[in-house]
């Protein structure tokens, strides 16, 4: 049985939604929760850009083109979608990293990604956010 871990997010808060439109997630619940059977670890809560989604099928991942087959419409920039960590770090290490809402990104993410890392793409503000966390 699959046990979805506590969602959490890298803030230390509740973990946000990230999309319902289009539905994202490892369990398609809009969340970026995450298990022991999420092999890629769809924990990090990305905005769509049109440079990342290139950078994404150029590297094998295709997030673009519809695959209706799967229920799949395809990404377009401004969608918000959870990532597989490692994608993203591979992305920021390239220079094409999308901003990310840290809110909505699973802590799970920093077992691969620094938070710092995390923080230089935040599209939320990170002065509130650290303020929340108890950081000055």
């Amino acid at each position: 049985m699959i046990s979805m871990e506590p969602s959490t997010n890298v803030l230390g808060g509740e973990l946000e939604l990230c999309s319902n439109d289009p539905r994202t997630g490892f369990f398609r619940d809009g969340h970026c929760n995450t298990c022991a059977e999420d092999g890629g670890s769809h924990t990090v809560c990305a905005l769509m850009t049109e440079e990342f989604l290139a950078f994404s099928k150029y590297v094998g991942n295709d997030l673009s083109t519809p695959r209706p087959e799967f229920g799949f419409a395809g990404l377009k920039p401004g969608d918000q979608w959870c990532l597989c960590a490692s994608r993203f770090l591979q992305a920021h290490e390239e220079g094409c990293a999308p901003n990310v809402r840290l809110a909505a990104t699973h802590a799970r993410a920093l077992d691969i990604v620094p938070l710092d890392v995390l923080e230089e793409h935040a599209a939320d503000d990170i002065s509130d956010q650290k303020s929340q966390r108890g950081d000055s």
